[in-house]
């Protein structure tokens, strides 16, 4: 996997606001869907804070997209085609996993995939539960294992299993081993509708 890149933040920071914007939502409106502050909120969109997996997954569920689509790069050539020197990665700050787009940005597809590098002992909750976007999801793992709760139930994936699950319930991922956990995501959109929410005034 490719080294971190140090402007990661300002891309996020551009997505957040243009999908802010495609919707007709203030940073108000945004804040009281997603459960995140509207001063967190202007950092983020100022590329002045760097927000954790959680808080961009929040934000994400808000703004009805999956969490990847805040990591495409809008500015590259539209191509079906990922090239692997392209690709920049990107390591939460707070259990330390690093994630990266495989799937090319621009090509308009309800499939995406992510390859994700969970560190010895880390641990990522991801809070959120019911969504308006129906979301497909698929762990896919590569090396070491993991845990993924689902709910309240919890899968324990080794090496080459693979968890379907749709993405309505709190996911939380582990790794209680001593070696990293590598694994692919794989998400379908099952259908993606723009919604216009309350602005000034309302």
């Amino acid at each position: 996997m490719p080294l971190v890149s140090a402007d990661i933040n300002a891309r996020i920071a551009r997505r957040v606001r243009a999908l802010r914007a495609e919707r007709g939502m203030t940073l108000d409106a945004l804040a009281a869907t997603c459960a995140v502050s509207r001063s967190m909120l202007s950092l983020v969109e100022r590329g002045e804070s760097s927000p954790t997996a959680v808080v961009l997954d929040k934000i994400a569920t808000g703004l009805g997209v999956p969490l990847a689509t805040l990591f495409d790069d809008v500015s590259a050539p539209a191509s079906p085609v990922s090239r692997h020197e392209d690709r920049t990665s990107w390591r939460d700050p707070q259990s330390g996993y690093v994630r990266r787009n495989i799937s090319p940005a621009n090509f308009p597809s309800p499939i995406q995939i992510v390859e994700v590098v969970l560190p010895p002992g880390a641990r990522v909750a991801y809070e959120t539960g019911a969504r308006e976007v129906k979301i497909h999801q698929q762990i896919w793992v590569q090396e070491g294992r993991i845990e993924v709760t689902v709910g309240n139930v919890t899968y324990r994936l080794a090496a080459d299993d693979c968890l379907a699950m749709q993405l309505n319930e709190p996911t939380t991922f582990r790794n209680r081993t001593r070696t990293p956990a590598r694994y692919f995501v794989i998400l379908a959109t099952e259908h993606a509708r723009t919604v216009r929410r309350g602005t000034d005034g309302d």
